[in-house]
């Protein structure tokens, strides 16, 4: 019972130490793509009111502004001309993420630890091949001329949008209005994205929200991990579903062991259990007994288990090293309690009913072995284990549908196999002609089929 309650809590804490760290990293990423941990978009330059709210929170902020507009070579490197998503950024950015450049297209590249300098512009490698440029070279954005310093390799909050896929120059901030590209009709997007506490970010967000929803806001609104980007929060949710399939499979994979341990342990003590009732145990006394000893198993062997799955979930991270190229946070403790709570849940739902059973076995079983079998367990004690069972799983899955989705599976399985069997069983005996066959494979149909 010790090894099937460490197998079953190491199987599932594995998974779990994988996907809290999984899940942090994505959530961490997606701050990354995000830009920040909230970010108030518009059409016009961000209110005052924004800036100021988040000082107040003491949250750090950095505005960006972007557009597609038309860069130009210089007339002395061939004068093309390539539509681009030109971006000017404050100091400061990226609140979230690392920008990483090149000093050439084919140069490794290194963190950026700043923006471009004034009188500077910094590209994707693509841009110089379609205008035929090499860095160092002059690019023409509207009536200001800009050194092409460095080559971005790595844009944090980039984004999928229409203007994500042309090509990236970026400027600073102050240089923008030299250009001359600001005029009425330009399509502007303001960005001002925050960063700080998690607190302080959340209230940030609240107020950012109730500002947004007022009637005199128009052109504004407020994008974070949980509205504003669904790219980020389909992408969380899916692979959150798919680590919870595979937990709650390694759950009910579990509660078959631990039944089957169960049941073997409690046959092996039955002459045990009927000589401490000859010797003037009570029934109450055998009881308590199991109980404490089974809490005391449970928790053992839970504890175990924490500690193989936390080891083993090294393992998942190494054989996905391909896959997983960025460095994943350290877990937390929620999948220590998930493990325990489940370890002793499939020990008391499980493998407790049939031992108790032992404290019923009558004292006349010490003469006569056919007396006190175990008995299937009462529908209240099987009630009560799988009502526990299935709260787990549904805490698990942390999805009502889903954990629906797996508990209901789970019992129509049960239901079917059981069908088969019983049909098994029938054929089985019915295939057998007791008048002709060998006494020996007529005993066996008929064990069987007295212990269906």
């Amino acid at each position: 019972i010790i090894v099937a309650v460490l197998l079953a809590v190491a199987a599932l804490t594995s998974v779990g130490f994988f996907a809290d760290r999984l899940q942090g990293g994505l959530q961490r990423d997606a701050r990354q793509l995000l830009g920040g941990d909230v970010v108030v978009v518009s059409d016009n330059a961000t209110p005052a009111q924004y800036a100021q709210q988040a000082a107040q929170l003491g949250l750090q902020g950095v505005a960006t502004v972007s557009f597609p507009t038309m860069a130009r070579a210089d007339d002395a490197d061939g004068g093309e001309t390539r539509l681009v998503g030109l971006k000017a950024v404050q100091p400061g950015y990226p609140l979230r993420g690392q920008l990483r450049t090149a000093a050439a297209p084919d140069a490794a590249d290194a963190a950026a630890g700043g923006i471009p300098a004034r009188g500077e512009a910094w590209v994707d490698a693509g841009l110089l091949e379609a205008l035929g440029l090499k860095a160092g070279a002059k690019l023409w954005l509207g009536d200001k001329a800009f050194v092409v310093a460095r080559i971005i390799s790595v844009e944090p909050d980039r984004g999928a949008g229409f203007l994500g896929f042309a090509p990236r120059v970026m400027l600073h901030w102050d240089d923008l209005a030299a250009t001359g590209l600001v005029q009425p009709a330009s399509r502007l997007v303001y960005r001002y994205a925050v960063a700080g506490a998690p607190q302080q970010a959340t209230q940030f967000l609240r107020w950012a929200e109730q500002q947004v929803a007022l009637p005199d806001s128009h052109g504004v609104r407020v994008e974070s991990l949980q509205s504003g980007r669904p790219e980020m929060e389909q992408t969380l949710e899916r692979a959150q579903k798919f680590l919870n399939l595979v937990a709650l499979l390694a759950a009910l994979l579990a509660a078959v062991a631990v039944a089957l341990a169960a049941r073997t342990f409690a046959n092996a003590h039955l002459n045990g259990a009927a000589l401490l009732r000859v010797l003037g145990l009570g029934q109450r006394a055998i009881a308590g007994a199991y109980w404490v000893e089974f809490f005391a198993v449970g928790l053992f062997a839970s504890a175990l288990g924490v500690a193989l799955g936390f080891a083993l979930h090294y393992l998942f991270i190494a054989l996905m090293a391909g896959l997983l190229s960025v460095q994943l946070p350290a877990a937390s403790w929620a999948p220590v309690g998930v493990g325990l709570g489940m370890g002793l849940t499939l020990l008391l739902a499980f493998g407790l009913p049939p031992v108790l059973q032992l404290a019923k076995v009558p004292p006349l079983r010490v003469l006569r072995r056919d007396l006190g079998a175990l008995r299937p367990a009462s529908a209240s004690v099987l009630l009560l284990g799988i009502a526990g069972f299935a709260a787990l799983l549904m805490l698990v899955s942390g999805d009502w549908k889903l954990g629906g989705i797996a508990v209901g599976g789970f019992a129509g399985a049960v239901l079917l196999f059981a069908l088969l069997s019983a049909l098994a069983i029938a054929v089985l005996r019915r295939s057998v002609n007791e008048a002709s066959a060998p006494q020996w494979l007529v005993l066996a149909p008929r064990q069987v089929a007295a212990r269906p």
